[in-house]
Protein backbone atom coordinates (compact mmCIF):
# COMPACT_ATOMS: atom_id res chain seq x y z
CA UNK A 1 0.00 0.00 0.00
CA UNK A 2 1.39 3.52 -1.46
CA UNK A 3 2.40 6.18 1.55
CA UNK A 4 -0.61 8.32 0.68
CA UNK A 5 -3.33 5.59 1.09
CA UNK A 6 -1.78 4.74 4.03
CA UNK A 7 -1.85 8.52 5.08
CA UNK A 8 -5.49 8.52 3.75
CA UNK A 9 -7.20 5.70 5.16
CA UNK A 10 -5.61 6.64 8.67
CA UNK A 11 -7.01 9.64 8.32
CA UNK A 12 -10.25 8.09 7.80
CA UNK A 13 -9.99 6.23 10.84
CA UNK A 14 -9.14 9.04 13.00
CA UNK A 15 -12.20 11.09 11.32
CA UNK A 16 -14.77 7.71 12.09
CA UNK A 17 -13.53 7.63 15.70
CA UNK A 18 -13.63 11.30 16.42
CA UNK A 19 -16.86 11.21 14.31
CA UNK A 20 -18.36 8.65 17.21
CA UNK A 21 -16.96 10.95 20.25
CA UNK A 22 -18.61 13.72 19.00
CA UNK A 23 -21.97 12.14 18.66
CA UNK A 24 -21.52 11.54 22.81
CA UNK A 25 -19.74 15.27 23.54
CA UNK A 26 -22.59 16.80 21.41
CA UNK A 27 -25.57 15.07 23.10
CA UNK A 28 -24.04 14.92 26.91
CA UNK A 29 -24.07 19.09 25.95
CA UNK A 30 -28.06 19.07 25.07
CA UNK A 31 -29.83 16.57 27.30
CA UNK A 32 -32.45 14.76 25.55
CA UNK A 33 -35.06 16.50 27.35
CA UNK A 34 -34.06 19.32 25.84
CA UNK A 35 -33.53 18.66 22.33
CA UNK A 36 -36.56 16.99 22.06
CA UNK A 37 -38.62 20.29 23.90
CA UNK A 38 -36.68 22.77 21.88
CA UNK A 39 -37.82 20.77 18.65
CA UNK A 40 -41.02 20.50 19.74
CA UNK A 41 -41.22 24.25 20.09
CA UNK A 42 -40.85 24.25 16.25
CA UNK A 43 -43.88 24.45 14.23
CA UNK A 44 -43.81 21.30 12.42
CA UNK A 45 -43.97 23.56 9.00
CA UNK A 46 -41.62 25.28 9.87
CA UNK A 47 -39.17 22.34 11.18
CA UNK A 48 -40.17 20.52 7.46
CA UNK A 49 -39.52 23.83 5.84
CA UNK A 50 -35.37 24.14 7.67
CA UNK A 51 -34.83 20.60 6.73
CA UNK A 52 -36.00 20.89 3.40
CA UNK A 53 -33.09 23.84 3.05
CA UNK A 54 -30.89 21.78 4.54
CA UNK A 55 -31.54 18.80 2.22
CA UNK A 56 -30.97 21.65 -0.75
CA UNK A 57 -28.02 22.59 0.60
CA UNK A 58 -26.54 19.12 0.66
CA UNK A 59 -27.34 19.30 -2.78
CA UNK A 60 -25.66 22.21 -3.12
CA UNK A 61 -22.08 21.01 -1.56
CA UNK A 62 -22.66 17.31 -4.15
CA UNK A 63 -22.47 20.11 -6.91
CA UNK A 64 -18.99 21.30 -5.66
CA UNK A 65 -17.54 17.75 -5.93
CA UNK A 66 -19.44 17.28 -9.52
CA UNK A 67 -17.90 20.41 -10.84
CA UNK A 68 -14.42 19.62 -9.12
CA UNK A 69 -14.59 16.00 -10.91
CA UNK A 70 -15.11 17.13 -14.56
CA UNK A 71 -12.74 19.91 -14.05
CA UNK A 72 -10.38 17.07 -13.90
CA UNK A 73 -11.45 15.76 -17.45
CA UNK A 74 -13.14 12.54 -14.91
CA UNK A 75 -16.64 10.91 -15.26
CA UNK A 76 -18.29 9.63 -12.30
CA UNK A 77 -22.72 8.98 -11.73
CA UNK A 78 -23.89 12.02 -9.86
CA UNK A 79 -25.51 8.92 -7.21
CA UNK A 80 -21.88 7.96 -6.57
CA UNK A 81 -20.87 11.40 -6.35
CA UNK A 82 -23.78 12.40 -4.07
CA UNK A 83 -23.06 9.90 -1.74
CA UNK A 84 -19.53 10.40 -1.29
CA UNK A 85 -20.52 14.07 -0.69
CA UNK A 86 -23.36 13.74 1.74
CA UNK A 87 -21.33 11.03 3.74
CA UNK A 88 -18.12 12.46 4.19
CA UNK A 89 -19.48 16.36 4.47
CA UNK A 90 -22.44 15.16 6.86
CA UNK A 91 -19.85 13.94 8.90
CA UNK A 92 -16.65 16.66 8.24
CA UNK A 93 -19.32 19.35 8.97
CA UNK A 94 -19.68 17.90 13.06
CA UNK A 95 -15.49 16.83 13.11
CA UNK A 96 -13.85 20.35 12.05
CA UNK A 97 -11.14 20.55 10.18
CA UNK A 98 -13.74 19.84 7.29
CA UNK A 99 -11.29 19.70 4.42
CA UNK A 100 -8.74 16.84 5.97
CA UNK A 101 -11.97 14.68 7.26
CA UNK A 102 -14.12 15.04 4.81
CA UNK A 103 -10.92 14.27 2.47
CA UNK A 104 -10.52 11.30 4.61
CA UNK A 105 -13.89 10.18 3.66
CA UNK A 106 -13.70 11.38 -0.14
CA UNK A 107 -10.69 9.23 -0.53
CA UNK A 108 -12.28 6.19 0.53
CA UNK A 109 -15.06 6.30 -1.96
CA UNK A 110 -13.10 7.91 -4.72
CA UNK A 111 -10.43 5.59 -4.68
CA UNK A 112 -12.82 2.68 -5.24
CA UNK A 113 -14.20 4.20 -7.98
CA UNK A 114 -10.83 4.93 -9.93
CA UNK A 115 -9.54 8.41 -8.54
CA UNK A 116 -5.98 9.04 -7.23
CA UNK A 117 -4.79 10.64 -3.81
CA UNK A 118 -3.44 13.48 -5.89
CA UNK A 119 -7.15 14.09 -7.73
CA UNK A 120 -9.00 13.64 -4.37
CA UNK A 121 -6.52 16.50 -2.81
CA UNK A 122 -7.65 18.40 -6.23
CA UNK A 123 -11.04 18.01 -5.31
CA UNK A 124 -10.97 19.31 -1.75
CA UNK A 125 -9.10 22.43 -2.97
CA UNK A 126 -11.66 23.26 -5.76
CA UNK A 127 -14.77 22.60 -3.23
CA UNK A 128 -12.55 24.89 -0.49
CA UNK A 129 -12.14 27.84 -3.32
CA UNK A 130 -15.81 27.15 -3.94
CA UNK A 131 -16.63 27.69 -0.60
CA UNK A 132 -14.84 30.93 0.05
CA UNK A 133 -16.17 32.17 -3.30
CA UNK A 134 -19.63 31.01 -2.18
CA UNK A 135 -19.50 32.87 1.39
CA UNK A 136 -17.79 35.91 0.26
CA UNK A 137 -20.23 36.61 -2.38
CA UNK A 138 -23.34 36.27 0.23
CA UNK A 139 -21.55 38.26 2.41
CA UNK A 140 -20.94 41.31 -0.15
CA UNK A 141 -24.30 41.36 -0.98
CA UNK A 142 -25.51 41.08 3.02
CA UNK A 143 -23.41 43.55 3.32
CA UNK A 144 -24.87 45.33 0.66
CA UNK A 145 -28.70 44.87 0.97
CA UNK A 146 -28.45 44.98 5.02
CA UNK A 147 -25.83 47.41 5.94
CA UNK A 148 -27.25 48.37 9.05
CA UNK A 149 -26.99 45.26 10.92
CA UNK A 150 -23.66 44.65 9.63
CA UNK A 151 -22.31 47.73 10.81
CA UNK A 152 -23.97 47.15 14.51
CA UNK A 153 -21.90 43.86 14.34
CA UNK A 154 -18.89 45.08 12.81
CA UNK A 155 -19.14 48.73 14.66
CA UNK A 156 -18.77 50.58 11.87
CA UNK A 157 -20.89 53.04 9.71
CA UNK A 158 -24.06 51.67 7.21
CA UNK A 159 -21.83 53.83 4.45
CA UNK A 160 -18.99 51.97 5.06
CA UNK A 161 -20.67 48.34 5.69
CA UNK A 162 -22.00 48.61 2.02
CA UNK A 163 -18.64 50.32 0.32
CA UNK A 164 -16.88 47.27 2.00
CA UNK A 165 -19.37 44.92 0.46
CA UNK A 166 -18.93 46.11 -2.94
CA UNK A 167 -15.32 45.74 -2.39
CA UNK A 168 -16.08 42.20 -1.77
CA UNK A 169 -17.72 41.95 -4.74
CA UNK A 170 -14.35 42.03 -6.31
CA UNK A 171 -13.55 38.81 -5.26
CA UNK A 172 -15.35 36.42 -7.24
CA UNK A 173 -14.94 39.05 -10.12
CA UNK A 174 -11.65 38.69 -10.47
CA UNK A 175 -11.47 35.33 -9.83
CA UNK A 176 -13.96 34.74 -12.75
CA UNK A 177 -11.82 37.58 -14.76
CA UNK A 178 -8.97 35.28 -14.96
CA UNK A 179 -10.41 32.12 -15.59
CA UNK A 180 -11.48 34.25 -18.55
CA UNK A 181 -8.24 36.22 -19.86
CA UNK A 182 -5.61 33.70 -18.39
CA UNK A 183 -7.45 30.20 -19.49
CA UNK A 184 -5.05 28.28 -17.93
CA UNK A 185 -2.03 28.00 -15.06
CA UNK A 186 -1.48 31.33 -12.99
CA UNK A 187 2.07 31.57 -11.75
CA UNK A 188 2.26 33.42 -8.29
CA UNK A 189 5.95 33.98 -7.25
CA UNK A 190 6.28 29.66 -6.57
CA UNK A 191 2.94 28.93 -7.06
CA UNK A 192 0.98 27.96 -9.52
CA UNK A 193 -2.72 27.37 -9.70
CA UNK A 194 -4.85 25.63 -12.51
CA UNK A 195 -7.52 27.98 -13.10
CA UNK A 196 -10.74 26.51 -14.68
CA UNK A 197 -13.11 27.46 -17.05
CA UNK A 198 -14.93 30.55 -17.38
CA UNK A 199 -18.31 28.38 -17.32
CA UNK A 200 -16.91 26.58 -14.30
CA UNK A 201 -15.76 29.71 -12.41
CA UNK A 202 -18.94 31.34 -12.44
CA UNK A 203 -20.83 28.18 -11.71
CA UNK A 204 -18.55 28.05 -8.31
CA UNK A 205 -19.46 31.62 -7.50
CA UNK A 206 -23.26 30.63 -8.01
CA UNK A 207 -23.40 27.06 -6.59
CA UNK A 208 -21.28 28.24 -3.68
CA UNK A 209 -23.37 31.01 -2.96
CA UNK A 210 -26.92 29.37 -3.60
CA UNK A 211 -25.51 27.00 -0.94
CA UNK A 212 -25.23 29.31 1.77
CA UNK A 213 -28.96 30.89 1.06
CA UNK A 214 -30.15 27.47 1.68
CA UNK A 215 -28.07 27.06 5.15
CA UNK A 216 -29.32 30.86 5.82
CA UNK A 217 -32.76 30.01 5.01
CA UNK A 218 -32.81 27.02 6.86
CA UNK A 219 -31.19 29.12 9.73
CA UNK A 220 -34.00 31.79 9.17
CA UNK A 221 -37.16 29.38 9.65
CA UNK A 222 -35.61 28.38 13.09
CA UNK A 223 -35.08 32.51 14.29
CA UNK A 224 -38.43 33.62 12.78
CA UNK A 225 -40.22 30.54 14.86
CA UNK A 226 -39.26 32.74 17.97
CA UNK A 227 -39.17 36.51 16.93
CA UNK A 228 -39.67 38.93 13.64
CA UNK A 229 -36.75 38.70 12.26
CA UNK A 230 -35.68 40.05 8.56
CA UNK A 231 -34.11 36.93 5.87
CA UNK A 232 -30.99 39.18 5.54
CA UNK A 233 -30.67 39.60 8.67
CA UNK A 234 -30.47 35.91 9.66
CA UNK A 235 -27.75 36.18 6.48
CA UNK A 236 -25.87 38.29 8.22
CA UNK A 237 -25.73 36.38 11.22
CA UNK A 238 -24.75 33.14 9.44
CA UNK A 239 -21.95 34.57 7.82
CA UNK A 240 -20.28 36.30 10.89
CA UNK A 241 -20.38 32.89 12.48
CA UNK A 242 -19.65 30.37 9.59
CA UNK A 243 -16.42 32.96 9.27
CA UNK A 244 -15.86 32.65 12.96
CA UNK A 245 -16.15 28.69 12.91
CA UNK A 246 -13.99 28.77 9.46
CA UNK A 247 -11.51 30.31 11.56
CA UNK A 248 -11.55 28.41 14.87
CA UNK A 249 -12.05 25.31 13.47
CA UNK A 250 -13.91 24.02 16.40
CA UNK A 251 -15.56 20.68 15.51
CA UNK A 252 -19.06 21.56 14.23
CA UNK A 253 -18.99 25.25 15.62
CA UNK A 254 -19.86 23.87 18.96
CA UNK A 255 -20.06 26.98 21.16
CA UNK A 256 -18.68 29.30 18.73
CA UNK A 257 -22.04 29.30 16.56
CA UNK A 258 -24.02 29.45 19.27
CA UNK A 259 -21.96 32.51 20.93
CA UNK A 260 -22.09 34.71 17.45
CA UNK A 261 -25.31 34.49 16.78
CA UNK A 262 -26.49 35.18 20.16
CA UNK A 263 -24.53 38.60 19.92
CA UNK A 264 -25.49 38.70 16.32
CA UNK A 265 -29.40 38.20 16.89
CA UNK A 266 -29.79 38.07 20.60
CA UNK A 267 -33.86 38.23 21.06
CA UNK A 268 -34.30 35.98 18.11
CA UNK A 269 -31.17 33.23 18.51
CA UNK A 270 -33.15 31.39 21.71
CA UNK A 271 -31.38 27.87 22.72
CA UNK A 272 -34.47 26.33 21.39
CA UNK A 273 -33.62 27.87 17.68
CA UNK A 274 -30.30 27.32 18.06
CA UNK A 275 -30.40 23.31 18.89
CA UNK A 276 -33.45 22.97 16.46
CA UNK A 277 -31.08 24.27 13.97
CA UNK A 278 -28.31 22.18 15.07
CA UNK A 279 -30.89 19.26 14.53
CA UNK A 280 -31.96 19.92 10.78
CA UNK A 281 -28.58 20.87 9.92
CA UNK A 282 -26.20 18.26 11.65
CA UNK A 283 -27.79 16.20 13.92
CA UNK A 284 -29.71 14.61 11.41
CA UNK A 285 -27.66 14.67 8.15
CA UNK A 286 -25.15 13.23 10.99
CA UNK A 287 -27.13 10.43 11.69
CA UNK A 288 -28.50 9.94 7.98
CA UNK A 289 -23.75 10.05 6.98
CA UNK A 290 -23.32 7.16 9.76
CA UNK A 291 -25.57 5.27 8.43
CA UNK A 292 -25.02 5.74 4.87
CA UNK A 293 -21.44 5.17 5.63
CA UNK A 294 -21.86 1.91 7.71
CA UNK A 295 -23.98 0.02 4.55
CA UNK A 296 -21.60 1.49 1.53
CA UNK A 297 -18.98 -0.06 3.89
CA UNK A 298 -20.42 -3.37 4.02
CA UNK A 299 -21.66 -3.19 0.24
CA UNK A 300 -17.78 -2.76 -0.96
CA UNK A 301 -16.78 -5.43 1.02
CA UNK A 302 -19.33 -7.88 0.23
CA UNK A 303 -18.72 -6.81 -3.70
CA UNK A 304 -14.62 -7.11 -3.07
CA UNK A 305 -15.51 -10.29 -1.99
CA UNK A 306 -17.15 -11.49 -4.71
CA UNK A 307 -14.47 -10.20 -7.28
CA UNK A 308 -11.81 -12.33 -5.13
CA UNK A 309 -14.28 -15.05 -5.37
CA UNK A 310 -14.45 -14.93 -9.30
CA UNK A 311 -11.02 -14.13 -9.52
CA UNK A 312 -9.84 -16.95 -7.82
CA UNK A 313 -12.51 -19.20 -9.96
CA UNK A 314 -11.13 -17.92 -13.17
CA UNK A 315 -7.34 -18.66 -12.10
CA UNK A 316 -8.40 -22.32 -10.93
CA UNK A 317 -10.23 -23.10 -14.51
CA UNK A 318 -7.07 -21.62 -16.68
CA UNK A 319 -5.19 -24.28 -14.33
Amino acid sequence: MRLKSIIWNGLFVAALCLAGFLLYRIFQQYSLDDIVRSVRSIPFSTFCAALLFAAASYLCLSCFDLLAIRSLGKSLPYRKILLASFVSLSLGHNIGFAGLSSGAFRYRYYSRWGLTAEDVAKIILFCGVTVGLGLITLGALALIVNPDDAARLLRIDPAGARLFGLLALAVPAAYAGLAFFVRGRLRLWRWSFQLPKISTALAQVGVGTINFMFVSACLHQMLAAFGDVAFFRSVTAYVLANSAILATHVPGGLGVLEATLSYAVPKEASIGALIAFRCAYFFIPLALGSVLLFISEIVFRRSRGAGEEADERAEAQSV
